[in-house]
């Protein structure tokens, strides 16, 4: 699972928003804390809003909640800070600190610690004139031969989810880092930018991912048909026509 923050804004940039007038407030930026599992392609969660040491939190505690509980073989992300807390509080066990031996009241406040198989690595740019000259792992949680195990002999990276940024700015304008097109209403870009995640699961057929049929020619796949979740590539009307709860029968 890959982590990451894509940067857009609503009617005005951050720097000319005022902190003292209330309707900025859901003005300037806006940002998609997004989840990607790397190896299907798939949009797992995303979390619209400012960028923010709880919208990461909301982030991880919906893809477990998604996942059923399931603690992913390896995530990976930038050195945005807060991921270290979030993955932590959402995947952590509570222990209870034993007894020192030592004088004074002993700790009783429960601290999480990381369980087994839980594997956390990130990335370390190095720039030089503005390019990136060295990209180095750097290990949160987990071992080093767990973490090469599911890497499966590429170098530790977030370029899976930062493509799929690139991706979705292609698919929707709004978020278009110099456009004329740029939102004018917080909650309508956000709905936009659910729209666009979420479709391009099911929806959007990925090159990458195509598959050779038997006769030689090339099937086009989607993240949801990479992951098992579907047969066939959706059209949007089937898409947006499919009920989100099931009916009871």
């Amino acid at each position: 699972m890959q982590l990451d923050e894509k940067w857009s804004f609503v009617q005005k940039k951050e720097k000319h928003c005022d902190p003292d007038n209330p309707a900025d407030a859901r003005r300037g930026d806006n940002w998609d804390h997004v989840a990607v599992d790397a190896e299907h392609r798939l949009v797992l969660a995303t979390v619209p809003g400012k960028r923010s040491a709880e919208h990461v939190q909301e982030l991880v505690d919906d893809v477990k909640r998604r996942m059923g509980g399931r603690v992913p073989r390896l995530i990976t992300t930038d050195e945005y800070a807060p991921y270290k807390q979030a993955v932590l509080n959402a995947y952590g066990t509570p222990v209870v600190p034993g007894r020192t031996g030592k004088p004074g009241r002993p700790a009783t406040k429960a601290k999480r610690v990381p369980p087994p198989g839980l594997n956390f690595a990130t990335v370390h740019k190095t720039r030089s004139m503005g390019r990136v000259v060295n990209v180095a792992l750097v290990i949160v949680f987990g071992v080093a031969s767990a973490i090469a195990a599911a890497l499966g002999g590429f170098t530790v990276n977030t370029s899976r989810v930062e493509r799929q940024n690139g991706t979705d700015r292609n698919r929707n304008a709004r978020k278009v880092r110099k456009t004329c097109c740029f939102s004018k209403d917080w909650d309508v870009h956000e709905a936009v930018g659910y729209f666009t995640l979420y479709s391009y699961n099911f929806c959007w057929p990925v090159r990458t991912l195509r598959a050779r049929r038997p006769d030689g020619r090339w099937c086009p796949r989607t993240p949801a048909m990479s992951a098992g979740l579907s047969d066939h590539v959706w059209t949007l009307d089937e898409w947006l026509s499919w009920p989100a709860v099931p009916r009871a029968t």
